[in-house]
């Protein structure tokens, strides 16, 4: 176990450094750059003066030095403009050009500093992951047992007709974006003008204008039942039903096993079968979907974080994107990635311990 896991560290750092060169190289594209330039010193500028804003930031140099600097094992220059400005990656309101350090970059602790939001990256992603973060640990808690319970008892009785409703609503849930389950989720919940909120309203019912709020910004003060409910549903709609599906096909692939063939002709009662018996082999391969929830929910939350407008990470990545904020942008990319990875070495973990094949093997 212990040489499995050093290859796959191995490989995980192989896989974040191509990855995150891909990323940079992607957004250090020659428009990206000039939208920079553009955004940070002026919108009006002729091509001739990006040409020149870009040199004096350093940002003409090749790509693998640049890269290298994001690093940190190559060190950044310090430049100075005409009016005798001095810049270099390294400097910080608090820290002058003058006294910054050559080496600034992951080796050394940081990530740069964001052009948006005028703080560390470190501190920016820090700030938006935390609240993602409760975002994620909601979705998961209502998600996993929800998705569990419906797979089971589909999986339990093959064919039937509870089987079929809910194999039925597993996939609506799946073939519905989970944009889609946030706008239909404000229109009947959180309008003032339709749904069935002026309807509870009518008869007393809630003391509000409606039953749920559109928007979960409160959210990041105070976490309430009303304003955190339809960002939580939209998302577990979306990621229940397949974990849902797998659960139902596994568990139903179990009860035609053999053995618990035989514990029914013995005469174990059905629901010792089920849960001593069917249960534990038919949770390994739900174990390895869940474990992939994780990375999904961090960078699917994008839309959902922009429709409640709830400022988390992925709401983070949004304005990173549209301002061109590289050094966030590289900061959270390099946090996706990491989080994948990780994920993927504990859901691999986990699936040698859960089967004992492969552990034998």
């Amino acid at each position: 176990m212990a040489h499995f896991i050093l290859r796959r560290l191995g490989v995980m750092l192989l896989t974040t450094v191509c990855l995150t060169f891909i990323v940079f190289f992607l957004t250090n594209l020659t428009p990206n750059l000039e939208k920079l330039a553009k955004s940070e010193a002026n919108a009006r500028m002729s091509d001739a003066e990006v040409t020149r804003w870009l040199a004096e930031h350093g940002y003409d140099q090749n790509v693998v030095t640049r890269y290298g600097q994001w690093l940190g094992i190559v060190p950044s220059p310090k430049l100075t403009d005409p009016d005798g400005v001095t810049y270099t990656r390294c400097a910080r309101p608090e820290r002058p050009a003058e006294i910054a350090p050559k080496f600034c970059g992951i080796l050394q602790g940081e990530l740069g500093f964001s052009s948006v939001f005028k703080i560390e990256v470190t501190d920016a992603i820090a700030n938006r992951l935390g609240k993602t973060g409760y975002l994620m640990l909601a979705v998961m808690c209502v998600m996993v047992p929800l998705a569990l319970l419906i797979g089971i008892l589909s999986g339990m009785r093959e064919g039937s007709l509870m089987d079929r409703v809910l194999s039925a609503f597993a996939i609506i849930t799946t073939s519905t974006p989970e944009y889609v389950s946030a706008i239909i989720l404000i229109a009947v919940f959180a309008s003032k003008n339709s749904g069935i909120s002026p309807h509870f309203v009518e008869w007393g019912l809630i003391e509000g204008p409606t039953l749920f709020k559109a928007s979960a910004a409160t959210a990041l003060r105070d976490i309430t039942f009303s304003n955190f409910t339809l960002p939580v549903t939209a998302l577990t709609l979306y990621g229940m039903g397949y974990i849902a599906r797998m659960t139902r096909a596994s568990m139903a692939e179990v009860m035609t096993q053999q053995y618990i063939r035989t514990a029914r002709l013995k005469g174990v009662p059905f629901r010792a079968i089920v849960l001593k018996h069917a249960l534990r082999n038919a949770m390994i391969t739900p174990f390895t979907i869940i474990m992939l929830q994780f990375p999904w929910l961090l960078t699917g939350v994008v839309i959902v974080e922009t429709i409640f407008n709830y400022k988390g990470f992925g709401w983070s990545l949004v304005q990173a994107a549209g301002n061109n904020d590289i050094e966030l942008l590289m900061g959270i990319s390099i946090v996706a990635v990491v989080v994948v990875l990780l994920t993927q070495l504990i859901s691999d973990i986990g699936y040698v311990y859960l089967n004992p094949r492969i552990r034998v093997s």
